[in-house]
């Protein structure tokens, strides 16, 4: 039985515009960190490895491994400096679990975790994998009950400014779509 909440990671995923804008959206945000993330001895990336992954390598200056437990029940184990879960977590029926691990994981003097996440959108723009598109107000509420709070945070569009132009469901999208970012370290 295939998993639909999941994506494949294959050619037609690696080509969409819309992860190559994100991809250089996060990477832009992660190079304003303040805290102590470079020279960590490794990293790890929640999910799939994707062309983010070699490039979270390079500005970290280290390996980065990539989960393969199911997120919503398994066990994350090694240490690890920095984690990343960008557009991970809607993907997930028990989020808590997984940002629970996380901080299981975490060593070093100040660890962090680089986390993006869709803006919870109106159901008719909603994407059929995604069980847990959140508010702020709710992801502010997950992270504390996992016991991280916000470092910083910002937020951003994947879509090319033409694309909201293209259609009315594009044009509602112009309005509701954003991605989440957020720097979060231990309480």
């Amino acid at each position: 039985m295939s998993d639909s909440s999941r994506n494949v990671i294959d050619q037609l995923y690696l080509n969409e515009v819309a992860h190559q804008i994100r991809w250089k959206k996060t990477l832009e945000f992660i190079a304003g960190s303040s805290g102590a993330v470079n020279g960590m001895e490794r990293g790890l990336d929640l999910g799939g490895r994707t062309p983010l992954t070699d490039m979270l390598e390079k500005h970290f200056l280290c390996p980065f491994d990539n989960t393969c437990v199911d997120l919503d029940t398994g066990i994350l184990e090694d240490r690890y400096g920095v984690v990343t879960a960008f557009e991970v977590v809607e993907h997930l029926f028990n989020p808590l679990h997984a940002l629970l691990q996380v901080r299981n994981v975490f060593c070093g003097k100040d660890p962090r975790l680089f986390l993006s996440i869709p803006l919870r959108k109106p159901e008719l723009l909603g994407s059929p994998g995604h069980f847990h598109e959140m508010t702020r107000r709710e992801a502010l509420l997950l992270f504390g009950r996992a016991g991280f709070s916000v470092v910083r945070s910002s937020e951003f569009r994947i879509r090319h400014p033409l694309f909201y132009l293209t259609g009315v469901k594009p044009m509602m999208r112009a309005f509701y779509e954003k991605v989440l970012i957020y720097e979060l370290k231990r309480t």
